[in-house]
């Protein structure tokens, strides 16, 4: 088998929000594409994630639904739908990302040649009882989005030559276009003010509240400074009344969901800080951060460690007092010269590690791998 020719990879995500998975698998896939791969997409239709997909080209196979909790003669709908695509698509690879699509995916290929590849996105997916530990060790390849996540894995009992650590991905052309942040800076009133950003869903366990009080003990010396909460979610009642109990109102901003405009919202910060690492531990957002050339403050959780290079691209924080935060922000209001150096440093380790095609080649090869492993059990 030559390791150049193209495959037909299936990716099914049991997945229907723009959050987690949908991101980075629609990277991989159009890294993938452009590489001359054929791709399919199975999905949760109906939400933003379909849609995203559809404007990247992508159209997702119909007549699926991957619903977790569903109708059991959904499910036998789906294992059918999918054995059909594995036979008549000619499938070298069934790409799955969560337990469910797992499963799936391993009852459709069955004995046939198709190799099985697993992504996990977070530490809490990887299950380290049975019946999961089995799963893993009838899979060809299963990928960690982080170092702590591969350390896991090994926990679960994967075989070292089946787990495999791959960086995240980011779209380096979106962000490294924009209007360098004027509108958000003329829309939320921010002039020449120190500006600070987070953006991630507003959801429990996110740091947003670990990040405002760091930010509070900041303006006794930067009164003026500025930080936007970007993001919607479940938790943002709560932390306006921690705002307002902090005495911060005027000085953290809350923006709302930005899509659109979220490359300007990032060039509009003289740094970007992000305390936790939500469903998606590649730390996406601190990726565009990079992409857009800006500075990242970040606890060490899920990828962080190992994306941003402390003291060069970046500030790293070690345990989860808001004086450890403050400094860290304080050290780069202070020194707006190495700010900008750690922004160019960011855009630059963005570039040469997080783009599509640089992606894409990595997976590609752990496919290939993958691949030969199948073969070598079929003989």
């Amino acid at each position: 088998m030559s390791p150049t020719r193209p495959l037909t990879v299936l990716h099914l995500v049991a997945n229907r929000w723009w959050t987690g998975s949908a991101e980075p698998v629609i990277r991989l896939l159009t890294g993938l594409r452009a590489r001359g791969h054929r791709v399919l997409l199975g999905l949760i239709a109906g939400d933003r994630f379909e849609q995203k997909a559809r404007e990247a080209g992508l159209e997702p196979l119909a007549g699926l639904s991957l619903e977790v909790r569903g109708n059991p003669l959904r499910a036998l709908a789906d294992l059918r739908r999918v054995r059909a695509t594995v036979r008549a698509e000619g499938v070298d690879v069934i790409h799955t990302h969560h337990s469910h699509d797992h499963w799936l995916g391993r009852l459709a290929r069955g004995g046939g040649p198709a190799t099985l590849v697993r992504t996990f996105h977070n530490a809490r997916a990887v299950r380290l009882g049975w019946p999961s530990t089995a799963l893993y060790r009838r899979t060809d390849a299963l990928i960690a989005v982080s170092r702590e996540i591969e350390e896991r894995g090994r926990r679960a009992g994967i075989p070292a030559d089946r787990l495999a650590r791959v960086e995240g991905v980011v779209d380096l052309g979106r962000f490294e276009t924009g209007d360098g942040g004027a509108a958000i800076r003329k829309e939320f009133d921010l002039g020449g003010a120190p500006v600070l950003g987070c953006v991630a869903r507003l959801a429990p366990r996110r740091g947003h509240e670990l990040l405002i009080r760091g930010f509070r003990l900041l303006l006794a010396e930067y009164p003026g400074a500025r930080l936007l909460l970007v993001g919607k979610g479940e938790a943002r009642a709560r932390l306006e009344a921690l705002v307002t109990e902090l005495g911060v109102a005027r000085e953290v901003l809350f923006t709302g969901y930005r899509d659109a405009d979220l490359p300007g919202v990032l060039q509009a910060l003289d740094a970007f800080a992000l305390m936790g690492a939500g469903s998606d531990e590649s730390c996406r957002a601190a990726l565009e951060a990079m992409a857009a050339g800006r500075p990242v403050v970040g606890r060490r959780v899920g990828a962080l460690p190992e994306t941003v290079l402390h003291g060069v691209t970046g500030l790293l924080v070690d345990d989860d007092q808001p004086e450890s935060v403050a400094g860290a922000l304080r050290a780069l209001i202070a020194e707006p010269e190495r700010a900008v150096a750690m922004g160019r440093a960011g855009k630059e380790r963005a570039r040469a590690l997080y783009g599509s095609d640089a992606h894409a080649a990595r997976v590609a090869e752990i496919y290939e791998s993958a691949l030969r492993l199948r073969m070598g059990e079929r003989r």
